[in-house]
């Protein structure tokens, strides 16, 4: 069994401060797609290049304390693909691939982080370059491999995931363009939404991640806004989930998947 693990950190830092790694060790993924590292290299040195006898690969923003992506594994990779566009994003640092390839399989897991758009409208048209240039990229990339696409998308799909949706429609992420993207990425793109595969009714229970703003967190006002996207037969073979909110170490929640999936 493959058991894979998203969490967007909000800062490793802070993460690793609220008990991560303690939280690792005891439940012990095989690999976990970790976003907003918000830390550099000369960070990471030293410090997080492991955590729970996992190894890290990163994709580190280029401005300081923003975004930042990577993977942690059990086992080694037999290569990294470090961003994907080569241009506005890569800079932003929102995309590892570690390749897991054997003569019998060519797997990849995947850490991306989405732009979020809830800062203004500049952001939000980024967030569009974002989806327009990520879509046929996947689309291309499915072409050649299977994979699990792990991230925050910053986007909930539908209304079964958020708690308010009637008062975010035209809020960022709740958008009519950002959900008809994720409809488009799940059916013409080909991917899976795994969790739904697995939860198609779940509605509460279903977030991920909650404002810092009031008491949102105590009352479960959430969004589900971090995903697998996995290819068919990778999806095919997810065999439960698990969302864990006994402890914080982020204002987003660890999402776990069961892959019958041998390494």
């Amino acid at each position: 069994m493959l058991k894979l693990t998203s969490l967007n950190l909000n800062g490793i830092r802070s993460a690793t401060r609220k008990g991560l790694e303690a939280w690792l060790v005891q439940h012990a993924p095989d690999v976990l797609c970790v976003q907003e590292v918000k830390a550099q290299a000369e960070d990471v040195a030293g410090q997080f290049e492991e955590l729970a006898g996992l190894r890290g690969h990163f994709h580190f923003a280029m401005k300081k304390g923003y975004s930042g992506v990577g993977v942690y594994t059990r086992h080694e990779p037999s290569a990294v693909q470090v961003g994907f566009d080569g241009g506005e994003f890569d800079a932003e640092g929102r995309y590892v691939e570690l390749r897991f390839d054997t003569p019998k399989r060519k797997l990849s897991i995947i850490s991306c982080y989405f732009p979020s758009g809830s800062s203004g409208p500049e952001r939000q048209e980024a967030k569009y370059r974002f989806l327009d240039l990520i879509e046929p990229h996947l689309k291309s990339l499915k072409k050649k491999r299977a994979f699990i696409l792990c991230g925050d998308v910053n986007i909930a799909h539908r209304e079964a995931d958020l708690k308010n949706w009637k008062g975010n429609l035209k809020n960022s992420g709740f958008l009519p363009e950002e959900r008809a993207w994720m409809t488009k990425i799940t059916t013409e793109g080909g991917l899976v939404d795994v969790y739904r595969r697995l939860q198609p009714d779940a509605t509460d229970a279903c977030y991920t991640w909650w404002s810092n703003r009031g008491q949102a967190y105590a009352n479960n006002v959430g969004w589900r806004i971090d995903y697998h996207l996995a290819t068919p037969g990778l999806a095919e073979r997810a065999r439960d989930e698990s969302i864990y909110k006994d402890e914080k170490f982020s204002d987003h929640a660890p999402l776990t998947v069961h892959y019958d999936e041998a390494w």
